[in-house]
């Protein structure tokens, strides 16, 4: 066995271990389990947030993007920081409302604002439909990353199965808390493990970030600035707006706004987060110190740039180090997503189906469920055809589009009705679905725009389609029940 191999068999078997010892003493209710008690203070809910924000993406689309498009790849450093800015105004009142009704899930809080139980359950639909390609994307991540590490003796599939296994195994037992302990380990070492790559491969190949890119500026110029078509600014600017609007739309970043012991964590996080975001652009550096070191990757290979210089440039053991960064980095925002998405199931859709909620059943239901979407995620994971960042970007497209009826919720007049917020809702995910389906842009959607217009992304389109329509229907309404009422 080489050291490598060592080193990520003895993580695996670690992050098991603190996983299921996390709920020693603890009474694992539903509550506990989905949103643990209600009860993390601002260092868990810092590692936490961190946890699900910085993940796979973080440790292989970042330097794969920049390798494969230069200075394109800054989308993820802007996007991630708007949001964090975001929660500062957002999260609190999300919190507030969620402990004052005690609600577990992202669909319940709709339930609650709009007083709509047929609302609530198609925001749990759309939610379980976005969080399928994040999950398949931490399974891949952790696939890629595992088989490189260990040199090949373990192939991506098993590597999978494994790493699905040991997460299955801690979330049906431990729920979040064993979630937030294993976090609490993954960000110190990637932290570590990136933020060394980042400065030494420039330092080691080129003699310095600065001579890197002097280098890059005569050799590759194209990749220091954005395309006229294609990755041009209009795709950076709209993709930005709606990763941003998006971060805390899915269901496993929102239920984390639902697990803090008071609400001045998220304030506290909101002003340190942004500067964890600079983990994103030492992974780039990597990824830009790999385009003439390990040249000629395409396709979804380019996701490999990170690990092919790692490995060509140090010692098993440290290769082995990065390997078990890179599957904590999968494991930990994994074990979130399952916990979020099987609650969503039991409480949010077997819920609708039962009258009376029994907190015991429902938190049964939950845990049958996380080996199901676990096995789903797995099969959807070993198609590698299609990149990590723009499997990310698709499943931001869909859950982005609950933004509008979420941010009109908190308002203290009454902007949307259910009737509105359910149908910009509707409109703004089948334009998604239909694009995808079709393989549409922009350009081809609306060829009469401006040259400059057409990389707007379409997730941009559905989303102003979707203000547009809940706005509309809102308006009338308001107007009908304005008209139908005695006063009126």
């Amino acid at each position: 066995m080489n050291a490598a191999l060592f080193i990520i068999i003895a993580t695996i078997i670690g992050a098991l271990m603190l996983g299921l010892r996390a709920r020693r003493g603890i009474r694992m209710d539903i509550e506990q389990w989905s949103v643990g008690g209600r009860s993390f203070g601002p260092v868990f809910m810092f590692v936490l947030m961190a946890g699900e924000v910085f993940t796979t993406f973080t440790f292989l689309g970042g330097g794969g993007y920049a390798y494969a498009h230069g200075v394109a790849a800054l989308y993820m450093v802007v996007y991630t920081a708007l949001g964090f800015m975001l929660s500062y105004w957002l999260l609190p009142p999300i919190w507030h409302i969620g402990r004052a009704h005690g609600l577990l899930t992202q669909a319940d809080f709709f339930r609650v604002r709009y007083d709509s139980t047929p609302l609530a359950l198609l925001v749990a639909t759309v939610g379980l439909v976005s969080m399928v390609p994040y999950l398949v994307l931490q399974f891949r991540g952790l696939g890629i990353i595992v088989q490189a590490t260990s040199y090949g003796f373990l192939s991506s599939a098993v590597s999978v199965w494994i790493g699905a296994g040991v997460m299955c195994v801690y979330v049906v037992v431990s729920g979040m808390h064993g979630s937030a302990w294993t976090a609490t380990v993954k960000d110190v070492m990637v932290l570590a493990v990136v933020m060394f790559l980042g400065l030494y491969m420039p330092w080691h190949y080129y003699g310095g970030i600065g001579p890197m890119f002097a280098r890059i500026a005569r050799e590759k110029p194209e990749m220091l600035m954005l395309s006229a078509t294609g990755y041009s600014p209009a795709w950076f600017c709209s993709t930005i707006l709606l990763s941003g609007l998006g971060l805390y739309m899915w269901p496993h970043t929102f239920g984390s706004a639902l697990s803090a012991h008071e609400a001045r964590s998220f304030r506290v996080n909101a002003v340190l987060m942004p500067l964890y975001t600079l983990v994103m652009i030492l992974a780039m550096m990597v990824g830009f110190a790999a385009i003439d070191q390990v040249p000629g990757l395409t396709g979804s290979q380019i996701d490999m740039a990170l690990l092919q210089l790692s490995i060509q440039t140090f010692p098993s053991w440290f290769v082995g180090l990065i390997g078990a960064a890179g599957l904590l980095a999968a494991i930990v925002p994994g074990s979130m997503m399952l916990i979020a998405t099987a609650t969503l199931v039991a409480n949010n859709i077997f819920g609708v189906l039962h009258a009376h909620k029994d907190p015991v059943r429902i938190g049964w239901i939950a845990r049958t469920m996380v080996p199901v979407i676990t096995l789903v995620a797995v099969w959807f994971a070993l198609d590698g055809s299609i990149s990590i960042v723009n499997l990310l970007i698709m499943g931001y497209s869909f859950v982005t589009q609950l933004f509008p009826a979420l941010l009109a919720s908190l308002s203290s007049r009454r902007i949307a009705t259910t009737a509105g917020a359910a149908g910009g809702i509707c409109a703004g995910v089948g334009t998604v679905m239909a694009t995808v389906i079709t393989h549409s842009s922009t350009a081809t959607l609306l060829p009469a725009l401006p040259a400059w217009a057409r990389d707007i992304n379409t997730g941009c389109l559905a989303l102003g389609l979707n203000v547009l329509v809940m706005l509309t229907i809102s308006r009338f309404s308001l107007l009908r029940q304005s008209a139908a009422s005695p006063e009126g």
